[in-house]
């Protein structure tokens, strides 16, 4: 599939993507934040027997879908949808890129660790690439989106994906050179329709010169995507940042009331049937 991609295979051309044109990473691009409350991702997270990963991707594939929903309405003139009447078009193809680090020793490590024969502690970062398809649909249910991406989630995980994907590009960079590799690298961001992260933060508060961090919100620019998700948790609290190109998606802020609605509903769905009390995280 890394290959396919590479080469050929391209997402559906939706809202997301259609402006895309050659160099989309060199255009402006805006940033959109929420803080949502991390307590209520794991209450979904405990009545799901999923992990955070699961949800998140969950909740950001809800918000997707209700996004393209309206920009799909909004071009035919309508705006009420259900799962059996929508304005989304079937089989839509969209990927988004994940970037995994498989060194077997991650973090940081003291240089005398690293330079001792046969350590794990290796130099530099062994990045991998995984093509997470999302499944664009509405659904009645919000608690199928968790299922969705836990499904997706477990089958990369047995797939071993992001090995095959740097031993991929380590063989064309011996071969070919670091042309060939950074051509590789970036024809798959191309050809598929966002990037996607989740990174574990700090389970307590944390200062700055004596001034405590009230929020993390990390993000990138430059990358051919139109479209970056981070989701960073820091102690009682998750954020996710959006990262956009001003061309293909110019309100990022009502993407981002999608994804937080979504989790909401997600929220108030497990509760109203009663899988996890609310109390029970608190």
């Amino acid at each position: 599939m890394f290959i396919a991609t590479a080469l050929f295979l391209k997402d559906t051309v939706t809202p997301l993507t259609r402006h895309r044109k050659k160099g989309v990473g060199s255009g402006s691009r805006r940033f959109a934040y929420r803080t949502v409350s991390f307590d209520d991702i794991k209450l979904v997270k405990n009545a799901m027997n999923t992990t955070i990963n699961d949800v998140v991707m969950g909740v950001s594939l809800a918000g997707l879908s209700q996004y393209l929903n309206r920009r799909y309405g909004e071009a035919k003139g309508e705006a009420v949808a259900t799962q059996k009447k929508n304005n989304l078009p079937e089989n839509i193809r969209l990927r988004a890129t994940l970037l995994v680090n498989i060194r077997p020793s991650p973090g940081i490590h003291a240089l005398a660790d690293m330079m001792e024969k046969g350590t794990k502690a290796k130099w530099g970062n062994c990045i991998g690439s995984v093509l997470l398809p999302f499944t664009i649909a509405l659904r009645d249910d919000p608690l199928d989106y968790v299922r969705q991406a836990k499904a997706t989630i477990d089958r990369k995980k047995q797939s071993q994906e992001a090995a095959y994907t740097f031993l991929i590009v380590k063989l064309v960079l011996k071969l070919f050179g670091i042309k060939a590799a950074a051509f590789l690298y970036h024809r798959v961001p191309n050809h598929t329709t966002l990037c996607f992260s989740n990174i574990v933060g700090p389970i307590e508060e944390i200062g700055f010169y004596g001034h405590p961090l009230a929020f993390i919100a990390p993000s990138c620019y430059g990358q051919p995507h139109g479209l970056m998700v981070h989701f960073q948790s820091y102690t009682n609290k998750m954020t996710f940042i959006l990262s956009v190109d001003e061309a293909i998606i110019p309100d990022p802020h009502q993407l981002c009331d999608d994804i937080e609605e979504s989790l909401k509903l997600m929220k108030d769905a497990v509760i109203a049937r009663g899988i996890v009390k609310e109390n029970l995280i608190k």
